[in-house]
C-alpha cells in the first residue's frame, strides 16, 4: 500500500478513541437531541410543521457542503486547529438556535451549526487514517462508529427529558455545553499530521483537486458504495414513519423500538467488522455487505409493492439493509482514504459530501413520490442497494481494491 501512516502512541490509552468518537457523533447528536421538541418549537416560533422541519434539511445542506471546505484546510494546516475552529462555530450556531425568535432564524443558525460540526467529523476520519495503517484504520473506525451509534439511540430520549424539565431552548444550550467540553477535550488529542506531511498546495489548488479525485476509478468505487448506501438509509428515515405508523398503524412508541433495532444491527456489524477486517480484508467485507444490501433492498421492493408479509415483510429486509452499514461505511471510507495519503482531509470531505448529498436525494425521492404506501421507500432503497453493489464490484477491480494507487497532483503516482 502506498503512503505512510503513523502508529497511535500507546500512552494515549482510551483518550484518543473517546475524543474521536465524540467528534464523529456530532453528525447525529446535533439533530437527534432536538427531534422530540419539533412540535413544541413550531408552536413557540409560530411556524407550521413543514417550516420547522426545514431546520433538519438546512443542517444536512450545511453539513454536506461544509465538509468540502474543511478537508483541504485540514490537509494544509493540520487537524487540531481547524477542528477547534469548527467547534467554536458549532457553539456559536447552537447558541444562535437557542436564542432564535423565528423559524427562519433557526434555519440560518442550523447551517452555521452544521458547518462547524462537520469539521470534527471530516477531520476525525482523517486522523484515524493518520494514526493507523489501512486494516487497523478500518478496525478502529468500526469501533468508533459502534460507540457513536449510541448517540441516535439515546439522543431522542435525553432530548425528551430536557424538553420536559427545561424547555426546548435548553436542548440547544446543552449542545453549547457539549461543544465547549469537546473543545476542552481536544487538547488530549495529538496533532496527527506533522508539518512535513502536510499538503503544500494553495487552498485554491486544493479545492480544484476534488475534480481530479473524482476522475479516479477506485475513488468513485469507494465513494459510490458508501454514497448509495446513505441514499437508502435516509430513504429509510424519511419513509418508515409513514410506512409503519400511518400505513400499518404502528404506535409511535413501537416505531421507536423498530427504528432502534436498525441501530442495534449497525452496532453489531461494526463490532464484527472490527474483529474480522484484519483477517478477511476490508474490500471483501465491503463487497459482501453491498450484495446483502442489494438483495435486502430487492426483497423490500417486492414486499412493499405486493404487501406480502405485512409489517414483517418490511421490518426484516429493512433490518438487513440498515445493518449492512457496519460492513460498508467504515471499509468504503478507509478504502477511499488509502488512495491518497497526502490528501486524507480532502478525500474524507469528498466521501462525506457524497454520503450526505446522496442521503438528501434519497429522502427527497421518497417525499416526492409519496403515495401513502411503502412502495416509494421500497424502490428507492432497492436502487440504492443495487447502486452500492455496482460501485463495489465494477468500479473496484481486484488489483485496484487490493492495493489502490496513490492519487497525487492530477495522476496516479508511479
Amino acid at each position: 500500500m502506498t503512503g505512510t501512516a503513523a502508529v497511535a502512541p500507546r500512552s494515549t490509552g482510551l483518550r484518543v478513541p473517546m475524543v474521536l468518537s465524540t467528534l464523529l457523533a456530532f453528525a447525529s447528536i446535533s439533530t437527534d437531541l432536538y427531534l422530540p421538541a419539533l412540535p413544541t418549537m413550531a408552536a413557540a416560533l409560530h411556524a407550521d410543521a413543514g417550516t420547522v422541519e426545514l431546520t433538519i434539511a438546512s443542517y444536512l445542506v450545511g453539513f454536506s457542503v461544509g465538509q468540502l471546505l474543511w478537508g483541504p484546510i485540514g490537509d494544509r494546516y493540520g487537524r487540531r486547529g481547524p477542528v477547534a475552529i469548527g467547534l467554536v462555530l458549532f457553539v456559536i450556531g447552537s447558541a444562535g438556535c437557542a436564542l432564535s425568535a423565528s423559524a427562519w432564524q433557526m434555519i440560518g443558525w442550523r447551517v452555521v451549526q452544521a458547518v462547524g460540526a462537520c469539521a470534527g467529523v471530516v477531520l476525525a476520519r482523517a486522523m484515524v487514517r493518520d494514526l493507523y495503517p489501512r486494516d487497523r484504520a478500518a478496525q478502529m473506525l468500526s469501533t468508533l462508529m459502534t460507540v457513536m451509534a449510541i448517540a441516535p439511540l439515546l439522543g431522542p430520549i435525553v432530548g425528551g427529558q430536557i424538553l420536559a424539565l427545561a424547555g426546548w431552548r435548553a436542548i440547544f444550550w446543552t449542545l453549547v455545553g457539549v461543544g465547549l467540553l469537546t473543545l476542552a477535550a481536544l487538547f488530549a488529542l495529538p496533532e496527527t499530521l506533522p508539518r512535513e506531511r502536510r499538503n503544500a498546495e494553495t487552498l485554491a489548488r486544493a479545492f480544484a483537486s476534488y475534480g481530479e479525485l473524482l476522475r479516479h476509478r477506485a475513488m468513485l468505487g469507494y465513494a459510490g458504495a458508501g454514497g448509495f448506501l446513505y441514499g437508502g438509509l435516509f430513504a429509510n428515515v424519511a419513509g418508515t414513519p409513514s410506512a409503519y405508523i400511518t400505513y400499518h398503524h404502528v404506535s409511535p412508541q413501537l416505531y421507536g423500538v423498530l427504528f432502534a433495532m436498525g441501530i442495534v444491527g449497525i452496532m453489531a456489524t461494526n463490532l464484527i467488522n472490527a474483529r474480522v477486517v484484519a483477517g478477511v480484508g476490508g474490500d471483501r467485507l465491503l463487497r459482501a455487505g453491498t450484495i446483502a444490501a442489494a438483495l435486502a433492498g430487492a426483497v423490500l421492493a417486492v414486499t412493499a409493492w405486493t404487501g406480502w408479509g405485512g409489517l414483517a415483510g418490511l421490518i426484516v429486509p429493512l433490518f438487513v439493509f440498515v445493518s449492512m452499514t457496519g460492513f460498508i461505511v467504515a471499509n468504503s471510507i478507509v478504502g477511499a482514504l488509502a488512495t491518497s495519503s497526502r490528501r486524507a482531509g480532502a478525500v474524507s470531505a469528498l466521501v462525506g459530501a457524497v454520503q450526505y448529498g446522496s442521503g438528501m436525494i434519497g429522502s427527497a425521492l421518497v417525499g416526492a413520490f409519496a403515495d401513502g404506501t411503502p412502495w416509494p421507500m421500497g424502490w428507492v432503497i432497492a436502487l440504492a442497494g443495487i447502486g452500492s453493489a455496482v460501485c463495489a464490484w465494477l468500479l473496484l477491480p481486484a488489483s485496484a481494491a487490493a492495493d489502490p494507487v496513490e492519487i497525487t497532483a492530477g495522476r496516479p503516482a508511479t
